[in-house]
């Protein structure tokens, strides 16, 4: 995806198996769907965390977040209670979102990333593929506060 370019019409999983139109995430709301290689890692957990620790911040100014691996649901499940993650986890084992976003790389690995959806557009105003674990929470949220 590019700036510019709008959530893909596909469905995924969320940690609890339950399906999720991944377009019609950001209809009420501005959406940052960030990407970690495997759950429960010491890197992803850094990351995931951050997100966590922040995530009031977010909510107040009308975003939500979204973590994106190609992990099972029940994996992220598992990660999510064991580090009270706030957000749903989005399961992608086929990587098609991943690949979507732009976050694929080379066969199954994916890049640590996030990506900022426009509230209500759905449309990407911004991307940071690669970026450092501990970095993006900050970055995105700093980027989101930069808009209003």
């Amino acid at each position: 995806l590019k700036i510019g370019d709008t959530l893909p019409s596909l469905t995924v999983k969320n940690e609890k198996g339950e399906d999720v139109e991944v377009a019609t995430l950001t209809a009420e709301k501005g959406v940052v769907l960030f990407c970690v290689p495997k759950a429960d890692t010491p890197g992803c957990t850094t990351q995931a965390c951050g997100y966590r620790d922040i995530y009031t911040e977010f909510t107040a100014v009308g975003y939500d977040i979204y973590c994106v691996s190609a992990d099972s649901s029940e994996a992220q499940l598992k990660w999510q209670t064991k580090k009270t993650l706030p957000y749903p986890l989005l399961s992608d084992p086929s990587r098609t979102l991943i690949a979507a976003l732009g976050a694929a790389d080379k066969g199954t690995k994916t890049k640590r990333s996030h990506f900022v959806f426009e509230k209500g557009t759905g449309k990407l105003v911004d991307k940071k593929v690669p970026v450092k674990a501990g970095d993006s929470p900050k970055i995105a949220l700093d980027f989101i506060k930069s808009l209003t």
